[in-house]
């Protein structure tokens, strides 16, 4: 389930790392193996190092997962997506390796993050920065006018990307109508495969970033609104989970992301939260239309977008050998999904993309990958439950913080949920500013507005509490 995009670099997160025994130093042995693993670089027999291949990303980051580019192909569009070859310097069975598999994943905090990989590999010898040669799983799609797919192809190349590009940077070239030609077709790529993924009855949620920043005495809620390029940016690393996932299901062996669809009773809550944020839907508007439809950077769309996440509940990895699984989609995605494009950040894709290299190849998976795949689900599952509690703490001092000052003040909040049964009777409020969720006690008309007296905001024990007012 995603959770809010929060940064605060000013406010100290230790609480949280120690509460949910975070890691911190990666240990020597596997720092050391790291440390010489970097100092290689494979051998590789296809040399794809011709491609101009650019990244997108955060002005900031320097763990880059993934290069593209993009050009026309046989009256419709050809794919090719470099993903950072990972198991190239893992060592199965290492001191790495197992650091990896205690990890699970890179965890994001508001002041910062705790990686996956050493960041000699993940930030240094891995990473797909431009100008220089990398190992890489490059995925070559090719997808006909309408953006279905007619040809998957996946092997493993030498790449060099040629630009290092920002998601700013991007949208301003293409709204001057100046991308550079890698990614000139993203933004028409990019609308053809959503419009794609709304006919499925995808639920694509485009969560804006927000910042706490210092105000004076106090602090303030930034929203940022996703960029369109993200959005764009994002339909090529789905698609390319699609594909994996079709080799995979062909080959009767692999590692699905699966997540059952919306149940109707929480779409049905979600349609009160509209009335109450002022969101309009229509009567047999799917709810992927909706949310597609709503700002994130307003108060009020960041708010629907926060509760529509509720939606996305129940995903896990499902593994496979010789028999598929009765449910093999993903709700969100409308279609059966596969974890693939981010191995310097999640476990699961190193070994994904590794049974899909077997599989395209016509030969035997390794025993290091294919041993690993029904041990996967649960390792997953433990780490995405110490990244949710860890995020959802996070945000909730994030919020409490920002509030700390403001204790007896009055806000008009929209009414999200209610809770039912022998409790106090209560229910989660939305504030316009700061654009935040928090519990409300009282009985609270669901969807309507009310106006909320703030009694409680405690960071030390991160918790933020209305009561309807009088």
């Amino acid at each position: 389930m995603p959770i809010k995009r929060v940064w605060a670099p000013r406010i100290d997160f230790s609480v949280i790392r120690r509460e949910f025994e975070l890691p911190t130093d990666f240990p020597p042995d596997a720092l050391r193996e790291a440390e010489e693993a970097a100092k290689t670089t494979p051998m590789l027999a296809t040399d794809l190092t011709d491609v101009p291949f650019v990244t997108i990303d955060p002005a900031t980051s320097k763990d880059l997962d993934q290069a593209m580019h993009l050009s026309r192909h046989d009256g419709g569009y050809r794919v090719r997506y470099a993903i950072a070859d990972v198991a190239a310097y893992v060592r199965p069975g290492g001191p790495l390796a197992d650091e990896t598999w205690c990890r699970g994943q890179t965890i994001y905090l508001p002041d910062g993050r705790i990686p996956l990989h050493p960041t000699v590999l993940s930030e240094g010898a891995v990473s797909l920065f431009p100008d220089v040669d990398r190992a890489a799983i490059v995925w070559t799609i090719d997808l006909d006018a309408e953006g279905a797919i007619t040809a998957i192809h996946l092997e493993r190349a030498r790449v060099r990307s040629r630009a290092k590009l920002d998601y700013a940077g991007v949208q301003a070239a293409v709204d001057a109508d100046a991308a550079p030609e890698p990614v000139a077709l993203l933004p028409k790529l990019g609308m053809l495969l959503a419009r794609q993924a709304a006919d499925r009855g995808a639920v694509n949620l485009p969560m804006p970033e927000q910042e706490v920043e210092a105000d004076g005495a106090g602090w303030r809620l930034v929203l940022r609104a996703p960029l369109p390029v993200e959005e764009h940016n994002a339909q090529i690393s789905l698609l390319t989970g699609m594909a994996a996932a079709r080799i995979m299901l062909d080959g009767g062996v692999g590692l699905l992301r699966t997540m059952p669809s919306p149940h109707p009773d929480a779409v049905g809550k979600l349609r009160a939260a509209a009335a109450s944020l002022g969101v309009a839907w229509p009567r047999d508007a799917p709810v992927g239309a909706v949310v597609a439809g709503v700002d994130p950077g307003t108060p009020r769309g960041a708010a629907f977008l926060d509760q529509a996440a509720g939606l996305l509940r129940g995903a896990v990895y499902t593994a496979f050998d010789r028999t598929v699984p009765a449910e093999t989609a993903h709700g969100g995605v409308g279609a059966p999904y596969a974890h693939v494009t981010a191995p310097l950040r999640r476990l699961a894709d190193r070994y994904a993309t590794e049974v899909c290299l077997a599989l395209q190849e016509r030969r035997p998976i390794p025993d290091w990958a294919h041993e690993a795949l029904p041990l996967l689900p649960e390792a997953m599952a433990k780490t995405d439950r110490v990244a949710s509690a860890a995020g959802r703490g996070a945000v909730a001092l994030a919020e409490a913080v920002l509030l700390e000052n403001r204790v007896g003040e009055r806000f008009d909040v929209g009414v999200l949920d209610v809770d039912h049964g022998d409790r106090k009777p209560a229910g989660t409020v939305a504030l316009d500013d700061p654009a935040v969720r928090a519990r409300c006690l009282g009985e609270l008309p669901l969807g309507a507005r009310i106006t909320a007296t703030l009694t409680v905001a405690d960071p030390k024990t991160r918790t933020v509490l209305f009561e309807k007012a009088g």
